[in-house]
């Protein structure tokens, strides 16, 4: 298991964004998800030595306390950058699209091997011209079986521990490949991925929504990647693998969501997956409103083979039973007993932080507001995400819900247009989210029913977590 493997002496550790340190550093507050850790006194001394910028230093002790923080999210690696760097070859499936291949090869640097799969194109030759004068090998699939045994017979091909993929439809820059290297000097990690961003900014409503909502486009945020993180998963446009761990690679069987399948069995298996925001690749996006709706739709198909695959990891929405109950219950028009309810939580989380806190009450209700605003939030995205199939014929039928459920599917899009501050004004973008909602839950629906599962449209509700406080998720973006 990796996670006996002391984080390497000459790394580095930076604090993530949402964490706080308490008590001369004894007490930590962050993570994802979220939860309070409570150091002895020489462990703190070594995080607070860390903070400052000091290596992890030598010491199993010391490397295994990095690893575990490492892990919760806490801490994000800093690699060092004057280590080895070890060939890789970069494998590029395709079906056609020669012209955005030729932008794709076009993109790489100097030097690196680099293998085409032509998965079964319907003019092959075509793909071959942009292979030759590109310099790159190609590799050709007699049969059609999509990305992930396009990817599979690539990495069977390829001669070097690192392997890189790449989609036809992306434009790498010439240090992508760089900038993630380092990672792996921490054995531990599997794969790397960088941020995908748009290629070339688009005029056009849908081009400008993608620009800054792409479904490929994990965020700002570094993060550890495995379900319940701040990153849950990655597309496979760009990453870079060790081929140790991946071994046979992608599951063929899955068509779409075969990323977040590897990502999660690599997650499960304790490796540790890597998302790096600092190395960008662009991306050719979809921007015609057909070719969008259709690529949403096939987005949301992945939900039903992903929930049979990993039941456990795949529900609409996961949000605390405390503040989904007092929703409901001002929904059921109890203030009263929302009220109370909300009081209670927050004295039983006054009461757990009381141990190291000098201000626990305050510190509770903060924690306390942002879990509610979070829950209403997730659970109004979920409406329109996920429920809306459910959730328009009860509105239908029972007057009451009228004005909650309506509530539910707007006031999400509010808050997060002014927590983003998009540059589409507010109307249009809401109308191009509730779109891409209504697009994905369609491919939803059809692959519950085609898997006959209800997992992805099902709500975990739980008390606290395992380390003492709430996180809050969901599915999708």
């Amino acid at each position: 298991m990796t996670d006996e493997l002391p984080l390497p002496a000459a790394f580095r550790l930076r604090a993530d964004d949402n964490l706080t340190v308490h008590q001369d550093g004894r007490v930590l507050l962050g993570g994802a998800p979220y939860r309070l850790v409570r150091l002895a006194g020489p462990a703190a001394a070594l995080v607070g030595e860390w903070l400052a910028g000091k290596p992890v230093g030598d010491g199993r002790a010391a490397g295994l306390l990095a690893r575990r923080l490492v892990r919760a999210g806490l801490l994000h690696p800093v690699p060092p950058l004057d280590g080895p760097r070890p060939a890789v070859t970069v494998v590029v499936p395709v079906r056609d699209r020669a012209g955005e291949l030729a932008r794709c090869l076009a993109g790489l640097p100097g030097g690196v091997a680099v293998i085409v799969v032509d998965d079964a194109s319907a003019d092959p030759e075509a793909v071959a011209e942009v292979v030759r004068a590109a310099g790159a090998r190609l590799v050709r699939r007699p049969v059609n079986g999509g990305p992930a045994a396009a990817r599979n017979t690539g990495l069977a091909h390829a001669g070097t521990d690192l392997v890189a993929f790449l989609d036809s439809d992306c434009v790498p820059g010439p240090d992508w490949i760089e900038g993630l290297l380092p990672h792996f000097a921490d054995p531990a990690v599997a794969v790397a991925a960088p941020r995908i961003t748009a290629d070339r900014p688009g005029q056009g409503l849908f081009a400008r929504y993608e620009n800054e909502h792409s479904a490929l486009d994990m965020g700002p945020r570094e993060s550890i990647v495995r379900p319940g993180a701040v990153v849950s998963y990655l597309p496979s446009a760009a990453l870079l693998v060790r081929r140790a761990a991946v071994g046979a690679g992608f599951d063929e069987s899955i068509r779409v969501g075969e990323d977040v399948d590897l990502v999660w069995r690599l997650a499960a298996d304790g490796h540790h997956v890597r998302y790096d925001p600092s190395v960008t690749v662009g991306h050719q996006h979809r921007t015609r409103p057909r070719q969008w709706l259709a690529q949403r739709i096939q987005y949301g198909g992945s939900a039903g083979p992903l929930a049979v695959r990993h039941p456990d990891k795949l529900p609409a929405v996961a949000v605390p039973a405390a503040s989904a109950a007092a929703w409901a219950l001002l929904v059921a028009r109890r203030p009263v007993a929302a009220a109370a309810l909300t009081a209670g939580t927050t004295a039983l989380v006054a009461h757990r932080l009381s141990e190291w806190s000098d201000r626990p009450w305050q510190q509770a209700a903060l924690i306390g507001t942002g879990s509610t605003l979070r829950t209403v939030e997730v659970l109004g995205r979920t409406v329109t995400r996920a429920w809306w199939p459910l959730a328009v014929p009860l509105a239908a039928a029972v007057p009451r819900l009228r004005l909650p459920l309506a509530a539910a599917a707007v006031l999400p899009t509010v808050l997060a247009h002014r927590r983003t501050r998009p540059a589409l004004p507010l109307l249009p973008w809401a109308a191009v989210r509730l779109t891409d909602d209504v697009a994905f839950s369609l491919g939803l629906w059809r692959s519950c029913l085609r898997e006959r599962t209800t997992r992805p449209i099902r709500t975990r509700l739980w008390w606290h977590s395992r380390d003492g406080v709430t996180p809050s998720g969901g599915w999708g973006r």
